[in-house]
């Protein structure tokens, strides 16, 4: 990849084959291990282009950033709040609660969808077994019971997970969360989409200033962005989960695509991986009536639009973080 002008060039055996102006473009991964010109990489970096470097199957390699952007009163603020425990735990029952509220609407989306193809008494058990976990979030007063509470929800979402899926069950099924590596296709896509869902919420909290490493649910570890995950669990049913299952429901994926390494795991191709950023992509350009601000946004700004009004609320200007709730 290379500068010339305003645009990204794309070369392959230093033949030209794709070329955008630089500002049509929000951000860039590169999967594999792509070169970038020292030019491209400063441009990125000046013009809050996030660039991203990933390994094949979706490993995180590094990331050209440019200078840090923000009030350093609000990176302040924001780390004197970490070492208030009733600070990060009253958030971090607010990001737990919108979790486990926005998985149980993915159940229930599926049930008004495809009702006659599920185990109701399941789903229903599990749709009431989420009221009482968030119920339940949102009293916890310690973070280390939060978590646990937190955990007792995922297990019940994805223990009906596999009934979500009606296409291509020989080929794509589910028997729970395994990642590093994926042991099956679903875990495979589910991993994948997750990496790029977790650097464009690492995208959004640096552009609005925020230190995405430190956070106040997920606990501080070298290299660990904990804010970005914090912030990540709200997202992760609406725009993961769901788009996995429309990958598989409607056919846009299929077997093909998904190889088993000698080494155990599951890693896709690069048909597969193209489909996938495409249907992100797609995606990401839908609009949606945002539950708070009341304006219609493209989906891709929601990570943008929470991470601004995390920033207000760190910063006193808000009474309460407004967690993104899908209806």
């Amino acid at each position: 990849m290379s500068k010339d002008g305003e645009n990204i060039v794309i070369k392959v055996e230093n033949m030209e084959r794709f070329r955008i102006p630089v500002h049509n473009i929000e951000g860039i991964f590169c999967f594999g291990f792509m070169g970038a010109s020292p030019s491209l990489m400063a441009m990125c970096a000046e013009r809050n282009i996030a660039l991203s470097f990933l390994s094949e199957n979706g490993y995180f390699l590094g990331r050209v950033t440019g200078p840090v952007s923000g009030n350093v009163l609000l990176r302040r603020k924001q780390y004197r709040l970490a070492d208030d425990p009733q600070f990060a735990n009253g958030i971090s029952r607010i990001f737990v609660a919108g979790k486990i509220s926005n998985s149980k609407t993915v159940l229930q989306r599926a049930i008004r969808d495809h009702q006659d193809s599920l185990n109701m008494p399941a789903m229903e058990k599990a749709i009431h077994t989420l009221t009482v976990k968030q119920k339940q979030a949102l009293k916890c007063g310690e973070n280390s019971i939060l978590r646990g509470i937190e955990g007792e929800a995922a297990s019940t979402y994805f223990g009906v997970f596999d009934q979500l899926i009606v296409a291509q069950k020989p080929d794509f099924y589910f028997n729970g969360r395994n990642r590093r590596p994926p042991m099956d296709n679903v875990n495979a896509l589910l991993s994948y989409i997750y990496t790029l869902l977790m650097h464009e919420v690492r995208s959004a909290l640096e552009t609005v200033g925020l230190d995405p490493c430190v956070g106040y649910l997920h606990t501080d570890r070298p290299g660990r962005q904990s804010l970005a995950l914090d912030m990540m669990e709200e997202f992760r049913p609406y725009l993961a989960d769901r788009l996995v299952l429309s990958l598989i429901n409607r056919k846009q994926v299929d077997a093909r695509g998904f190889e088993s390494r000698d080494a155990g795991g599951i890693i896709m191709n690069d048909i597969t991986r193209k489909e996938i950023l495409t249907a992100w992509q797609k995606r990401k350009q839908e609009e949606i009536m945002h539950p708070f601000l009341q304006e219609m946004v493209p989906i891709g700004l929601l990570p943008y639009c929470q991470a601004l009004l995390l920033a207000r609320y760190i910063r006193g200007d808000i009474d309460n973080y407004p967690v993104f709730l899908n209806k």
